[in-house]
């Protein structure tokens, strides 16, 4: 579980913003855009709220945080109508555009999300429960992504948001390396050591995430050209980040069967990313060109307060448009001079 969420955005130019090459995602990742989603004109509008409908202040934040993320929108607003009404109010994405519109178009402070929430509902994702905010993000993504029926979009979906590493073993006796490529949408970070030593900044979380870790004794894993069990080096090496990064810091662990605990404490962070200055050359595997990319702004936080088993949560977003923050809390949100704090977040390429 995590206690934070939080969305960077690159610092691309906008030839790179959907062109980034080497995302493995198939021809499309490296054909050009069939529409340039950058020359589209971003209309400014008045932020609205959301209703809470009963414990939806998870699924409220998160549906800011897309909404705020004109990428996201561009992409949103060129999907496939469906045609049938059955369709249609089982369509997540559908019934994201119309909310997006509905709020678009209101003059009130707020609108009821009621008819995406029994869309949701008629898609199995279980509502008026306590969400963890991460897991949330990663369930509705999926359902955007699968129920988008053009695959051209659904292509620009994932290099907008899909992060790809490569987890590598080395044999310590024989140096054998073994690699395997896997695609993740958020990266996970702890806020404490293997060895339950508070890290104190986001950057060491990054370090520590990427940390390389010797398996002995019990660990040992079998070597292919050695035939046997040997010890070995393991970890994970960056291949390629997209135009919205997103974190999550995992402050929730299990004590026991049954106890969940929050860890509470303060974790600084910065308001621009640069991996370049982060991770070492063998924690990146990726040209140079791509790596002069890997530098982030902070765009948005969705926060948890409270204890592991109830809260709150409410999202802090920097428009991509006017550049202000924004808090939204439920049906009402304000101007906020800065982003206060940092649970959970979302990263935007400069």
């Amino acid at each position: 579980m995590s206690g934070l969420l939080c969305q960077w955005q690159g610092i691309l130019s906008p030839t790179h913003i959907y062109g980034v090459p080497g995302l493995g995602l198939g021809e499309s990742s490296h054909s050009p855009c069939p529409f340039n989603l950058i020359s589209l004109p971003l209309v400014p509008t008045g932020a609205v709220g959301l209703y809470n409908i009963g414990l939806s202040c998870c699924l409220n934040s998160l549906l800011q945080v897309f909404f705020m993320n004109t990428h996201f929108t561009m992409i949103l607003r060129r999907i496939r109508v469906p045609k049938l009404h059955a369709e249609q109010r089982r369509s997540v994405p559908y019934q994201m555009l119309l909310l997006l519109e509905e709020m678009q178009r209101s003059k009130e402070n707020a609108v009821h999300p009621q008819k995406l929430a029994r869309c949701l509902t008629a898609n199995n994702l279980k509502l008026f429960i306590q969400h963890d905010a991460a897991q949330l993000f990663l369930l509705l993504w999926n359902l955007i992504k699968n129920q988008i029926t053009d695959c051209q979009l659904a292509d620009w979906l994932s290099m907008l948001y899909t992060i790809q590493i490569q987890e590598y073993l080395v044999c310590q006796e024989c140096s054998f390396e073994t690699r395997r490529n896997s695609k993740m949408l958020t990266l996970p970070l702890p806020v404490l050591t293997h060895n339950s030593r508070q890290l104190n900044t986001l950057e060491d979380s990054l370090r520590c995430f990427f940390q390389s870790e010797q398996l002995t004794d019990n660990n040992m894993c079998l070597c292919e050209k050695c035939e046997k069990k040997t010890p070995c080096l393991q970890g994970m090496r960056l291949m390629c980040l997209p135009q919205t990064l997103t974190l999550h810091l995992n402050r929730f662990y299990f004590r026991k069967p049954n106890l969940t605990q929050k860890i509470s404490f303060s974790l600084s962070f910065p308001q621009s990313l640069d991996f370049n200055q982060i991770l070492t050359q063998e924690q990146c595997h990726s040209d140079a060109k791509e790596k002069a990319d890997w530098q982030y702004e902070l765009f948005a936080v969705v926060a948890h307060s409270g204890s592991a088993s109830s809260g709150h949560y409410c999202a802090y977003i920097r428009s991509l448009t006017d550049c202000k923050w924004y808090c939204f809390n439920d049906s009402s949100w304000c101007v906020v001079d800065s982003c206060p704090t940092l649970h959970w977040a979302s990263l935007e390429v400069k």
